[in-house]
């Protein structure tokens, strides 16, 4: 299987994990204020999945400048998301990226990306599939510290308890 392919898959299963953990918590564990980098759960997870449209718009071609403008349209609305949404729009926006990645003969191809914080570079697909990953994990790792802030144990979503459950 091509690696940035498997990364994203690991990028779902452990949002995923991570969501199921919630549900299993008190419903306002989401909405819960805490000193980090977001002031609760919901906003951080808002923040992966905003990006995350962000990147796929990318991918399908859109500036990077403008792909970010477009998602922040709906940053506001999915600050509030109910678990329940989350988990919904998370599995819709992986059935677009699985369908963009069939869609793709070569995840290696190059395109010049502008990004409006450090310029121009020209990155292959595969890179841009990995930093999606890296950035889910990083923003896991904010909810799993805000979970024990708020006296909750998080869950392992680690990439190699990924490799035996996927």
């Amino acid at each position: 299987m091509n690696h940035a392919k498997n990364m994203y898959k690991y990028h779902v299963w452990a949002n995923k994990v991570l969501l199921e953990r919630i549900n299993e918590l008190p419903k306002n564990v989401l909405y819960e204020e805490v000193s980090s980098s977001y002031p609760n759960i919901a906003q951080t997870f808002s923040h992966i999945y905003v990006v995350d449209v962000m990147w796929l718009q990318v991918l399908k071609g859109m500036d990077m400048q403008e792909a970010l403008e477009a998602s922040m349209v709906i940053l506001e609305k999915a600050n509030s998301y109910s678990l329940d949404e989350f988990v919904k729009y998370f599995e819709e926006l992986a059935l677009q990226y699985e369908e963009w990645m069939n869609s793709q003969n070569d995840l290696e191809q190059k395109i010049n990306l502008n990004n409006p914080w450090s310029g121009a570079r020209e990155t292959a697909y595969s890179e841009i599939l990995f930093h999606v990953a890296n950035h889910g994990t990083y923003h896991r790792g904010n909810i799993t510290t805000m979970l024990r802030q708020l006296g909750y144990a998080s869950t392992m979503n680690d990439f190699c308890l990924y490799w035996y459950q996927s």
